[in-house]
């Protein structure tokens, strides 16, 4: 038996899981980054530090599984898009690595709409400019720290830095830079007079040459494999960005599915032979099944704002809960489940690392009283992901067919409570999929297919992706949900004139 390992890297952990020729998941490590907040809207880490957590999340797999390392046939890797990653000409960080939380360049998309830079990229790129893309965040730089943009050599997403540290070979990989406005998508490659809208001719040199997903592109040094324990010379596949990497692992392999990740992000996305370029879609990219477009929706509107609420409303309950050996999740279900939708009219505005709305939202609780406490307002924040996650579907669907089902990833999907508030608001059955480390285990499939062991992504699908439960819609709740829904969008149009007062 051979095995697998993905290396994931996400907003706030690095996580590394060996899985069998089958899927099974033999062990994973998980080990968490710090965020660096030097001020409001900015997001970093140490490039350096993230790079040592990646080898320790690697070696603790490795130990914690009992295998042969010798018997790991191939490495691969997913990580968030956007954000940035600088390495300089003498090989060290550049500057920190920014996530893709980071919302300094606000400015620099707002003014890109005005002008008109912004529909000129669109059709090159078949996408909106976000604040947390490498484009906006280069701008910043070119402004604001000239000098880092002076010494830095490379270019790279997050999974791309992780990569260049174990093989000490610089390429980027298509399905992160065609989600972040650096490649034409109607040539495949990059395009300086695209660059040059923006003002960003110059890092045309700095950007790495391009390989697909499931390519080889190095292996394991004598340095890494020392650090890591993985075998000098292990096969490294480039892998991919975490939405292609969890809608793999999905099963996301035709026209007729759709996923939903529901982690910091809210991911909701299907792929398509052809892009979608009537303007009701904010992202078309590079889907990592050759042929494929990824037709995305998506903000930083998910769970994260629960881990938010968890840590700064709940830690009594969490420290009491871990004292009773449980979890503060069993009682966030509990007490969400204790009352009905229709009993709760607080609205929340899922917006503390970004919105889907405005470049300047902020996270809300509307309607709140003294007859509330904690679980209305929990309660709240749950619809509210919900809602937001709702709003991009709802864009997707007027450029699809309704699907028999969605499958559902990320933190969310392990609360039957929550999967079933997304299948009454929707209206449509959830699948769940098999819970493991699904970012990771794309990324495995990629190397896999890489190594030989899968003669490509249909077959490695076949053989690892596993649904565990399809969570069915209640029709008695379709009207509550509806009505719900609509105060949350009215709330969000009241406030569209006043997010500027709260301009960072």
């Amino acid at each position: 038996m051979k095995y697998l390992m993905g290396i994931d890297n996400g907003g706030t952990f690095s996580k590394a899981a060996l899985f069998d020729e089958n899927g099974k998941q033999i062990s994973v490590s998980s080990v968490p980054t710090v965020t660096i907040t030097p001020k409001p809207g900015y997001t970093e880490r140490d490039m350096g530090e993230l790079w040592q957590v990646n080898a320790q999340a690697v070696r603790q797999a490795i130990e914690e599984s009992g295998i042969n390392p010798g018997d790991i046939a191939g490495v691969s890797y997913s990580g968030h898009g956007k954000g940035l990653y600088l390495v300089g000409k003498d090989g060290n960080p550049a500057y920190n690595g920014i996530i893709s939380t980071d919302a300094r360049a606000w400015a620099y998309v707002k003014r890109w709409k005005e002008d008109g830079t912004a529909k000129k990229v669109y059709g090159k790129t078949f996408q909106e400019i976000l604040a947390c893309q490498p484009v906006s965040i280069l701008a910043w730089m070119k402004d604001h720290r000239p000098d880092v943009l002076e010494k830095t050599k490379y270019i790279f997403a997050v999974k791309d830095y992780v990569r260049y540290c174990m093989t000490g070979e610089a390429y980027a990989e298509y399905t992160d830079f065609s989600g972040c406005n650096l490649i034409n998508l109607s040539t495949g490659d990059y395009d300086k007079e695209l660059l040059a809208y923006m003002g960003l001719e110059e890092i045309y040199d700095k950007l790495p040459p391009l390989k697909y997903a499931a390519d080889l592109c190095g292996c394991v040094t004598k340095e890494a494999s020392e650090m890591t324990l993985l075998p000098e010379g292990t096969p490294v596949a480039p892998g991919m960005f975490d939405v292609n990497a969890c809608g793999i692992a999905s099963g996301l392999s035709d026209e007729e599915k759709m996923c939903m990740i529901a982690g910091t992000w809210s991911i909701n996305e299907f792929i398509a032979r052809e892009p979608v370029l009537n303007g009701t879609v904010s992202l078309n990219s590079m889907f990592c099944i050759p042929g494929y477009y990824l037709i995305e929706e998506s903000s930083p509107t998910s769970a994260g704002n629960m881990e938010w609420f968890i840590r700064n409303l709940m830690s009594y309950e969490k420290t009491a809960m871990k004292g009773k050996g449980g979890s503060v999740y069993d009682l966030t279900n509990e007490w969400v489940s204790s009352i009905e939708p229709q009993d709760n009219n607080i609205i929340f505005l899922p917006f503390l690392n970004g919105s889907n709305e405005d470049a300047l939202a902020k996270g809300t609780f509307i309607g709140l009283t003294a007859y509330h406490d904690k679980k209305h307002m929990l309660r709240a924040v749950y619809e509210g992901i919900v809602f937001s996650h709702m709003t991009h579907v709802n864009k997707l669907l007027q450029n699809r067919n309704v699907p028999e089902t969605i499958r559902l990833s990320g933190g969310a999907a392990n609360s039957d409570v929550w999967v079933q508030i997304f299948a009454d608001t929707l209206q449509i059955p959830v699948d769940v999929i098999e819970d493991k480390e699904l970012g990771a285990q794309g990324a495995a499939i990629a190397a896999g297919i890489a190594v030989g062991i899968y003669d490509g992504y249909e077959d490695g699908i076949k053989r690892t992706v596993h649904i565990t439960k399809t969570i069915y819609p209640r029709k008695e709740y379709k009207e509550i949900y509806q009505k719900k829904y609509q105060t949350y969008r009215r709330v969000i149009e009241s406030l569209g004139s006043v997010w500027d007062c709260f301009e960072n």
